[in-house]
Parts: C-alpha cells; sequence; structure tokens
C-alpha cells in the first residue's frame, strides 16, 4: 500500500510539473529504487494513460488536415520503416548479432519501439530477458531523444508540422514522441500524435510477415483499436461542436500523458539494466543514427 501511495502522489506531482522528462525520472527513480514487482498497477496501465492522451488530442485535430498531413508523409514514413527494418536485419548479421534481438530492435527503431517488441516477442520466440534489454536500451535512446531532438529543431529552423512529422518518424515509442513534441507548440503535437498513430499501422503487416519468416504457429496479431478511437475521436471533433475550449482539452490531455510519461518510466527494471551488452546497445545506437538523417532527408523531399 505504501509504494501504492507514493507512486499516486509522484503521479500528480509529475501532472503538476508539466515537463515530460521530469515524469520519466520520477517514474525511473521510483522504479529503480523501490524495485517494482512487474505487475505493479503503473506498468500494467502506462499505455491507457499515454491513449488516452492522444485521443483527447484527436478532438482538437481538424479531419481535413490530419487527411492532408497523412497524404503528404504516409509514403515516405513507409520508406523509412522498410529501410529501417531491413537494413536493421542486415547490420545486425554483419555484425553478428544475436537474430532475434537484432529483429527485436530493428522492429521497434522502425515503427513503434517497445509496443513492437512486445507484440512479435511471442512471434519470433524471443526471451524474456531479450526483450528486457530492448526495452531498456530503446528507452534510453528515448531519453535521449527528448532531450536533443527540440534543440536540433530549432537549430535547423523546423517549422511546428516539419518538426511534429520528424520526431514522429525518428523516434522509437509514441511516450517519446509525444514527449518531444509537446513544448513545440500545438501544431507539433497533433502532426506528431497523427504521424505516429499512422506509423503504428505498419505493425501489422510487420507481424505477418514475421509469422512467415520464423514458421511461427502463434495465431494471435494484435489489433489496433487505439488507432480506431484516435481516427474517431478526429472526426467527433470536427463534425460536433464541443462545449469546451480547445486549450482545456489539451490541458486535460497533458494531465493524461503525464501520468503516462511516468508510468512509462516505471517499466524499467533492475533486470532490464542488467541484461544488455555494450555490444547490443551499440547496434541500436548505430541503427538509430542511421534512421535520423534518414528521417530528416525524407522529411525534406516530402515538403
Amino acid at each position: 500500500m505504501l509504494l501504492v501511495a507514493i507512486s499516486i502522489f509522484l503521479l500528480f506531482l509529475s501532472a503538476v510539473s508539466g515537463f515530460p522528462v521530469v515524469a520519466i525520472g520520477l517514474g525511473i527513480a521510483f522504479s529503480l529504487i523501490s524495485d517494482l514487482d512487474e505487475n505493479f498497477y503503473t506498468r500494467k496501465i502506462g499505455v491507457w494513460f499515454l491513449q488516452l492522451g492522444v485521443i483527447l488530442i484527436g478532438l482538437s485535430i481538424n479531419v481535413f488536415d490530419a487527411i492532408t498531413v497523412t497524404k503528404t508523409y504516409f509514403p515516405f514514413i513507409s520508406i523509412f520503416v522498410l529501410c529501417t527494418f531491413f537494413g536493421g536485419l542486415l547490420i545486425g548479421w554483419l555484425l553478428g548479432i544475436d537474430r532475434r534481438f537484432a529483429i527485436l530492435i530493428s522492429s521497434g527503431t522502425a515503427i513503434c519501439g517497445g509496443t513492437a517488441m512486445a507484440a512479435i516477442t511471442p512471434v519470433i520466440k524471443a526471451k524474456p530477458r531479450d526483450l528486457a534489454a530492448g526495452i531498456t536500451v530503446i528507452f534510453l535512446l528515448n531519453a535521449a531523444a527528448i532531450i536533443f531532438f527540440p534543440i536540433l529543431g530549432k537549430s535547423l529552423d523546423l517549422e511546428q508540422i516539419q518538426f511534429g512529422a520528424w520526431v514522429a518518424t525518428a523516434i522509437h515509442d509514441t511516450s517519446a514522441v509525444l514527449a518531444t513534441s509537446l513544448d513545440y507548440g500545438s501544431e507539433a503535437i497533433e502532426t506528431a500524435a497523427t504521424l505516429k498513430v499512422v506509423r503504428t499501422l505498419w505493425l501489422l503487416p510487420l507481424m505477418i510477415f514475421l509469422l512467415f519468416l520464423m514458421g511461427s504457429r502463434e495465431k494471435k496479431i494484435p489489433v489496433p483499436f487505439f488507432v480506431l478511437f484516435f481516427a474517431l475521436a478526429i472526426i467527433f471533433g470536427s463534425l460536433v461542436s464541443i462545449p469546451l475550449e480547445k486549450t482545456i482539452i489539451r490541458q486535460v490531455s497533458q494531465i493524461f500523458l503525464m501520468f503516462g510519461f511516468f508510468s512509462i518510466g516505471t517499466q524499467i527494471s533492475r533486470e532490464g539494466m542488467k541484461s544488455f551488452t555494450l555490444e547490443r546497445l551499440g547496434f541500436a545506437i548505430f541503427l538509430w543514427a542511421l534512421a535520423i538523417p534518414l528521417s530528416y532527408f525524407l522529411l525534406g523531399v516530402s515538403v
């Protein structure tokens, strides 16, 4: 009960701070100091907080703007996903990285970080400690992205829509994409949220491809109902006059996002920190170092 009480206090402290880095940092510190059980509630519901926050963002997005942004960037996001995934497999093979770990990192870098890795783990029969190592490595890169991408965006003089499109393509997890774009501007986070959801759709063909590649008997493919709810929120917000200011909706959305950022931070565990090697960390960093300029180049082509 004490840990639950402390976590609730830290959840609200994260929301009051308004800074994604603070929320994630509090989550990490709480998890590592308390050595949380893997079934602790924040580790289970963190993604729900994030998804609810994104759906609320959808209420403030114009449906025609969303269609325009998607039509503009979807082809280039698709090129990025394919090049990053298959390039990661090739690099992993050349470096002698364990095949299953290479698939985990390549999938996470190409599509949606920890979500993609968790989804494909039963398909490729990856070991639990491989998944823990992969999620930990990706989380460290997400933390770096939250700090450095806004600096890069401003130094490159990117407009809000350009920045939102870039981070939605280049950064692994939805949580980090939202945290990075949150303070860049409302257009940035709306664009980032829309395109990150679009990028997540690639998880379905990835799962089908891996089922054939690995000869897996796993028949359960996750259906991204969250994507449907996000699309419905955009349509509803565009067609129905909501008796609330958009600023209020965004403030409520930010509260749920902060809850989510803290909860995602608690997913980092001592076991995960112990289970990755410098070789694996180097592989993930090298692949991401190639993915960042690729995404920026594709962004430049698309505008």
